[in-house]
């Protein structure tokens, strides 16, 4: 899964980092949270202040309008007063747009924390239906019916979600669809990724492996902040779009080692496929006594083995007198196990033809 330890630009909680034995762990990841929300309120207050001197700023503008419109003459004192005030308002304004400018980017570089990230979302059906949403108390069977409810249900567009080619439309599908921001749904993909590989559509498995890492980051983001994943889903691809270098690596890095990973099960599986076909192969071989004939041909002593690939009998039969009796029964029991030899071939084809006359009368 995704190790989200590499993504340093969200602070995901306050106890991850080791702390020495002499310290007093519980009481210093309490002094960082608090020291967190003390910045995060006195962000708040710089917002509000902000807010505060630009409606102040609009009420000056508004006055000054106003008394323009009401001045006499241009030559007047008032209205030379009034130029001047403009003047410095006009100051102040470009002051105050360079503060909120600076303000929107230290809040764009401000690591996500637990506090912050995705307070919008979900969280009313969260407390409605949380079960609905969570697999862990099912058993095996359950999970497996309810996997193919779900894909039954939502295939289609699961198909569609795996062929975007950009975040912007992944988002507003997701958000379209936001049941599909599920494990069920990763599952698919994954599964999908293999089938593609061993189709060897290697261009579509790479381009659905993407989507598959996108919703794979979507659930493992969900489950360290512990809120459903659809109220995720914007989080996410905003983070993502507007990462740092080092961010989009870890992103790249998970994608590449799953690309890897699924064309070594891709490998494994075609593996599996062929030994299988081989093994209904050899069951289909099976002599009467259950041995392989392929296997007891190649067990045979030489001379005994030209006998059988010459189909000469009467070289069996001399072969077999020459040889130690004891020997000569064990090899021609695996062969009459095998269905090598059959003894009384004759017979039993005469007893085969019977059974087929009386089929047809």
């Amino acid at each position: 899964m995704v190790d989200y330890s590499k993504w340093k630009d969200i602070e995901i909680s306050d106890d991850e980092d080791d702390t020495h034995p002499n310290i007093d762990t519980p009481s210093l990841f309490r002094w960082r949270h608090q020291a967190r929300l003390e910045r995060m309120a006195e962000r708040q207050k710089e917002v509000e202040k902000l807010k505060s001197e630009k409606e102040e700023y609009e009420n000056r503008v508004k006055v000054l309008k106003d008394k323009f419109q009401t001045a006499n003459t241009a030559e007047s004192t008032d209205m030379v007063n009034l130029k001047q005030a403009l003047v410095e308002l006009e100051k102040k304004g470009e002051q105050l747009v360079n503060k909120q400018k600076e303000m929107e980017k230290k809040e764009r570089l401000e690591p996500w924390n637990v506090d912050t990230i995705s307070s919008d979302g979900f969280s009313k059906t969260l407390i409605n239906k949380p079960a609905s949403r969570s697999g862990d108390d099912l058993s095996e069977e359950e999970k497996e019916k309810r996997m193919k409810e779900f894909v039954k249900k939502n295939e289609t567009h699961i198909k569609k979600y795996g062929m975007f080619r950009n975040f912007d439309d992944s988002r507003r599908f997701l958000m379209e669809h936001t049941e599909l921001a599920c494990e069920d749904t990763a599952n698919y993909l994954v599964v999908w990724c293999i089938n593609l590989e061993m189709e060897e559509k290697h261009e579509l498995m790479s381009h659905v492996a993407h989507q598959t890492i996108c919703m794979q980051f979507i659930l493992e983001l969900a489950k360290q902040l512990e809120r459903d994943p659809r109220s995720c889903i914007s989080a996410f691809f905003h983070r993502i779009q507007q990462a740092e270098p080092e961010y989009k690596k870890a992103f790249q890095d998970e994608l590449d080692g799953f690309k890897d990973r699924v064309t070594k099960r891709a490998e494994q599986k075609m593996e599996e496929l062929l030994k299988e076909a081989e093994e209904e192969e050899r069951k289909a071989r099976l002599g009467p006594g259950g041995l392989d004939p392929l296997e007891v041909l190649e067990t045979l002593p030489e001379e005994l083995k030209n006998c059988f690939e010459s189909q000469d009998i009467q070289m069996l039969q001399t072969t077999i007198e020459k040889m130690d009796p004891e020997e000569a029964t064990y090899h021609m029991k695996r062969c009459i196990d095998s269905g090598l030899w059959v003894p009384d071939a004759k017979a039993a084809k005469n007893e085969a033809g019977k059974d087929e006359a009386g089929k047809d009368q």
